[in-house]
C-alpha cells in the first residue's frame, strides 16, 4: 500500500488469479468462446475487436461483443455521474460491476449457450485495476468478480502512456477526465496526469497478467501485424486452419 497525491492504492494480492480457479466448473455447460482484449485507450483494442469481428464471421463464427458501460440497465447512469463528476470511486466501482454483471448476465451468457465466440472490448480486469489505482482492497474486488466467467484467451495490447496519449487526443481531440485519472490529483497539468495514472494502471496490469495467463502483444506495431498474432492466437484455440483475411473496405485505411 502506498500514498500517491492522497490517495491510498493499494496493489493486487500477489500470486493470486483475480478470479478463483473453481470457477470454470460453474459454466461448464457453455460451448462458446470468450476471448477478451485489454488496454488502455489509444492501444487499438477497439479497431482489433472490429476487424476479428469480421473475420470470424467470414470464418463462420456468430460473434456477440461486449465492453464497458454497455448495459442498458445503467449505462446512461454511469455516463451521467462520470459526466457530472458527482460520484465516490466506490460507488463508481459499484455502478461498474453492476454494468458488468448485466451484461454477463444477459449478453455474454446467452451467447456462450448458444455456442457464439464472445469478443470483450476490455473486462472486469480492467475495473479491478482501476478501482485499485483508486485505493479500493483488492479481496473486496475479487469477493465482487469471483463469480464472473473465466476467458478462454486474454491478451492485452501494450503501449506506453505517451503512445496512448498521442493516439486518444489524435483520435477524439480532447483527453477524458477519468482516463488521465484527474479525480486522483496526480498532477497538475493534464498531460503529465495522464502519464501518470496510466503508468499506474499498467504496473497494475502487469501484476495481473503475470497471475491470470494473459498474452501480452506490442499494440506499438501496425494494426496488420497486431492482428495476425490475435488471429494465431484465436485460431489455435478454435481450430481455424486457414488464417488468411484480407478487411473490407471499411478498414482498409487502417489496415498498413
Amino acid at each position: 500500500m502506498k500514498i500517491e497525491g492522497g490517495w491510498v492504492i493499494t496493489d493486487l494480492v500477489p500470486h493470486r488469479p483475480v478470479v478463483p480457479e473453481a470457477t470454470r466448473e460453474m459454466h461448464q455447460e457453455l460451448s462458446g468462446s470468450l476471448i477478451v482484449v485489454e488496454g488502455a485507450d489509444g492501444s487499438g483494442r477497439t479497431t482489433q475487436i472490429e476487424l476479428l469481428t469480421e473475420w470470424l464471421e467470414h470464418c463462420g463464427h456468430a460473434v456477440e461483443t461486449m465492453g464497458l458501460r454497455r448495459s442498458y440497465l445503467v449505462a446512461r447512469n454511469l455516463d451521467e455521474v462520470m459526466g457530472r463528476n458527482v460520484v465516490t470511486r466506490t460507488t463508481l466501482s459499484l455502478l461498474y460491476a453492476t454494468d458488468f454483471f448485466d451484461q454477463l448476465e444477459n449478453r455474454i451468457l446467452p451467447a456462450l449457450r448458444s455456442g457464439f465466440v464472445v469478443l470483450a472490448d476490455r473486462y472486469f480486469y480492467s475495473l479491478v485495476v482501476r478501482a485499485v489505482v483508486r485505493g479500493i482492497p483488492s479481496d473486496y474486488l475479487e469477493e465482487i468478480y469471483r463469480i464472473a466467467r473465466k476467458p478462454d484467451l486474454a491478451f492485452r495490447l501494450d503501449v506506453s502512456p505517451r503512445v496512448a496519449f498521442d493516439r486518444t487526443f489524435a483520435d477524439k481531440g480532447e483527453i477524458s477526465f477519468w482516463e488521465s485519472g484527474r479525480d486522483l490529483h496526480l498532477k497538475d497539468d493534464l498531460f503529465a496526469s495522464f502519464l501518470e495514472y496510466q503508468s499506474l494502471l499498467r504496473k497494475q496490469f502487469d501484476q495481473l497478467a503475470e497471475r491470470n495467463d494473459f498474452l501480452i502483444i506490442d499494440g506499438e506495431a501496425s494494426v496488420s501485424n497486431v492482428n495476425e498474432k490475435l488471429r494465431l492466437h484465436i485460431g489455435k484455440l478454435l481450430g481455424i486452419e486457414d488464417l488468411s483475411f484480407q478487411p473490407t473496405s471499411f478498414f482498409g485505411s487502417n489496415w498498413d
